[in-house]
């Protein structure tokens, strides 16, 4: 099962998208982790002018004009960085703010999201074709889908995948958890896991009755609050505080992961971000994973 899984999210295509170039833009905003770390990693750095908060990685971005959080951009904070390209993840919003930009005289690039290997390939030759280097994100798309294809062979492996239940938020006492069509069950997925609650989408509150039926053998958390575009910042740098919050819930207490300890916390955009570093971010999850007690 794990292998048809696998094989899947691998070879799941979005549909072709086809970006306008923009070779001689000068002044690039970019809006989603993801895209900010494509545009370095191709080597387009120098033309950016401008970034959101979810753009913490490599950690000079955080050096650039910050326009606000991906999902609560005001189009004033937008342009007051002068972009006459804006790239943007398409969670970017709220959507009337967008509506906004998208009505300015600046061109617009909408980046699709998709969790798997081509669609990872999808956004970065969007982004390579808007900057007018489709030959470098050529380059880099055929990298991350070796990068993936050779974590798939070590993860469908595994006979007995690990059931992991990753928690985005504790607050109030009330465990929110990602379900299915997120991006914490891709990478768990990827990294040779199992959702523990994919029977439920999104990313939801769960009760204590789904979470002692899960029985997750592993708790995956984040490190940090910066995360991609479908995941809200809520998580905690303190792994300690983090770690004895969990532990400490009655209902996971009852669980594996909790009679255990068994929590790996990760980088959140690392983890979630869908960007050039995920294959890495698959080979770190299926290491801790089957590393745990």
């Amino acid at each position: 099962m794990i292998r048809a899984a696998l094989a899947a999210m691998l070879m799941a295509a979005p549909a072709a998208v086809m970006a306008e170039s923009y070779p001689d833009a000068g002044k690039v905003l970019s809006i989603g982790g993801s895209i900010t770390e494509i545009i370095y990693a191709l080597g387009e750095e120098g033309r950016l002018v401008g970034r959101d908060t979810t753009s913490s990685f490599p950690p000079e971005a955080t050096a650039l004009p910050d326009v606000g959080y991906v999902r609560a951009l005001s189009p004033e904070g937008v342009l007051s960085v002068g972009p006459d390209l804006i790239i943007a993840d398409e969670g970017a919003g709220p959507p009337e703010a967008i509506s906004v930009l998208q009505g300015a005289k600046i061109p617009f690039v909408e980046v699709p999201e998709a969790y798997t290997a081509e669609g990872i390939a999808t956004k970065i030759t969007t982004v390579a074709e808007a900057l007018g280097v489709a030959e470098k994100g050529a380059a880099l798309s055929e990298k991350v889908k070796a990068d993936l294809a050779e974590v798939s062979g070590f993860s469908a492996g595994v006979e007995t995948p690990k059931k992991v239940l990753f928690i985005l938020s504790l607050q109030g006492g009330r465990i929110m958890a990602g379900g299915a069509g997120t991006s914490a069950d891709a990478i768990i997925t990827l990294a040779g896991g199992q959702n523990a609650v994919s029977g439920i989408e999104g990313y939801k509150p769960v009760t204590d009755e789904a979470i002692i039926a899960a029985q997750p053998d592993v708790i995956l958390m984040m490190d940090r609050g910066e995360a991609s575009a479908d995941a809200t910042a809520n998580g905690s740098a303190d792994h300690g505080a983090a770690k004895e919050g969990a532990l400490a819930m009655p209902v996971i207490q009852t669980t594996p992961a909790g009679k255990n300890g068994a929590i790996v916390f990760m980088d959140g955009l690392l983890l979630l971000g869908f960007g050039p570093r995920t294959g890495e971010a698959a080979r770190q999850l299926h290491d801790a994973l089957y590393a745990v007690n």
